[in-house]
């Protein structure tokens, strides 16, 4: 578990338990930012990771500050040596912008970091209403590493960001 002051308190990040299941569903749905299919996703991997764990690819962990703040989802790229994916994070839409998303991003790079990642990939959207997400990956020191035109549909590109944080 890792502990940080907030504002409020203490944060804690912790491994996600089953208990989490419907508060993280309802936050990815009160963000307004992830349509039914993509929510359906996240219950799929979720759903795996409480199956199998780790051992599903997907490490899943929690930030709760008196009550779930937010969540994280992020494991190693099969096929690739040290390169590991952040396939959703996401925070209670009442919290944002109190530093809780940067916090779990931190600690999902160091964990990565810890099990000899070099480096981390988050793909998104370029549709408007992913601006602030985009720039928070680039105030994190992401940088756009590759853009694939009308990706999900026609006007709306993939957007993948890229951090070394190992040059092993």
């Amino acid at each position: 578990m890792f502990n940080l002051l907030s504002r409020d308190g203490l944060l804690k990040i912790r491994p996600t338990i089953r208990a989490d299941y419907q508060f993280i569903l309802n936050i990815l749905t009160r963000t307004g930012n992830f349509t039914p299919d993509e929510i359906k996703i996240a219950d799929e991997l979720l759903n795996s990771y409480f199956t199998q764990s780790v051992e599903s690819g997907y490490w899943t962990y929690t930030a709760v500050d008196e009550k779930i703040a937010g969540y994280i989802c992020y494991g190693p790229t099969p096929l690739t040596t040290g390169t590991f994916d952040v396939y959703w994070i996401a925070v209670d839409p009442v919290l944002q912008g109190k530093g809780i998303g940067s916090e779990m991003l931190s600690f999902a790079e160091n964990d990565i970091s810890g099990h000899k990642g070099r480096l981390v990939t988050i793909y998104t959207s370029s549709q408007e209403k992913y601006s602030p997400t985009r720039d928070f990956y680039l105030k994190r020191d992401y940088r756009e590493g590759a853009r694939i035109r009308d990706y999900y549909r026609p006007g709306d590109d993939l957007v993948i960001y890229v951090k070394q944080i190992s040059e092993d």
